[in-house]
């Protein structure tokens, strides 16, 4: 089968197109023909080795497809079902071997590549709103990136709930995509100023959180726009890792909040991944959470992929097809 594997971390061209034999299910584990791979951001931090994986490995989180054989014990799946999972390593490839408790059936009318593109990004989406910070109506959130992969989901799912959104984009054509997905108000901050913009638009008082997956340029001003014990979410840093911080800085800004998640901890029992991947299949269902999926790619033009997404040239949602 082909996969995409990284040997020694790098840039894009650290990742190669190389042949391995179909993955054979050990006793716990389901085999899965992928239809359809996510492309997200951990990919990119793992290939660079920012995120630490054993080398060498075959890429990706995030996919999509058909069960072929299983396991020894494995009762929740069996060959022919259509399932879909996140955060289990090996995505990039034709075939992929994977702990079977950890795979979602994907309910009939969603096709493969919705599911695939929806699971990463829809669950962080839900978990950030729901959870991290679980919005109220009438309360005011700032979404960085809101025309990216989570940006928008994130957004769709804030406006929803009733909470006003404040987005910040890089164009005049993301700003439009964050306006259909919900935004009340859009900030490009390629022409303001993002903090005096949001002190502008709350009154001075501040947002009650801010989802922040930009990092290093942004945290800083991020935390000057929160109100007194508001929350910062910090669940990625496209621009950078965030330099290390005096938290004394957090009581000086109004005893803030800040936390940085990871999907893992929102999905860590089987229970708590079928209830939040039932969540975000039945907004999509019922017509409430929309999807973009920016750009397909063939397996073999996964450096291309990712140069796209760390060039901030996408918006929405990305995927490999094998």
């Amino acid at each position: 089968m082909k996969a995409i594997q990284v040997k020694q971390p790098g840039g894009p061209e650290a990742m190669e197109l190389v042949e391995l034999p179909v993955p054979q299910p050990k006793a716990n584990e389901a085999v899965v023909k992928l239809s359809a791979s996510g492309v997200n951001f951990i990919d990119v931090y793992q290939r660079e080795g920012r995120y630490k994986v054993p080398l060498p490995f075959v890429l990706g989180q995030e996919g999509a497809g058909v069960v072929t054989t299983v396991g020894a014990d494995v009762t929740s799946v069996k060959p022919g079902d259509h399932v879909a999972w996140a955060g289990l390593m090996g995505s990039y490839a034709e075939y992929a071997s994977m702990t079977a408790d950890k795979l979602v059936p994907i309910p009939s009318g969603i096709a493969d590549q919705q599911a695939a593109a929806a699971m990463l990004q829809g669950m962080t989406a839900h978990y950030l709103s729901h959870d991290t910070y679980p919005l109220k109506r009438g309360e005011t959130a700032l979404v960085h990136a809101a025309a990216g992969g989570v940006g928008l989901l994130l957004v769709q799912m804030a406006h929803n709930i009733g909470a006003r959104v404040i987005a910040t984009v890089s164009t005049d054509e993301k700003a439009k995509l964050a306006r259909e997905a919900g935004a009340d108000e859009i900030i490009l901050y390629t022409q303001s100023d993002f903090e005096a913009e949001t002190k502008r638009l709350t009154g001075g008082k501040g947002v009650d959180v801010v989802y922040d997956s930009v990092g290093k340029t942004t945290f800083d001003k991020g935390l000057n726009v929160l109100r007194p014990r508001g929350v910062m979410v910090l669940f990625g840093g496209s621009s950078g890792a965030v330099p290390p911080f005096d938290l004394i800085a957090l009581s000086q800004k109004g005893s803030l909040y800040v936390t940085r998640p990871t999907l893992g901890h929102y999905t860590a029992t089987r229970e708590e991944l079928m209830t939040r991947s039932g969540a975000v299949f039945g907004m999509m269902a019922a017509g409430k959470l929309k999807l973009r999926i920016e750009h397909t790619y063939p397996l073999g033009e996964a450096q291309r992929a990712h140069r796209d997404l760390e060039g901030r040239k996408t918006t929405g949602k990305l995927l490999l097809i094998p």
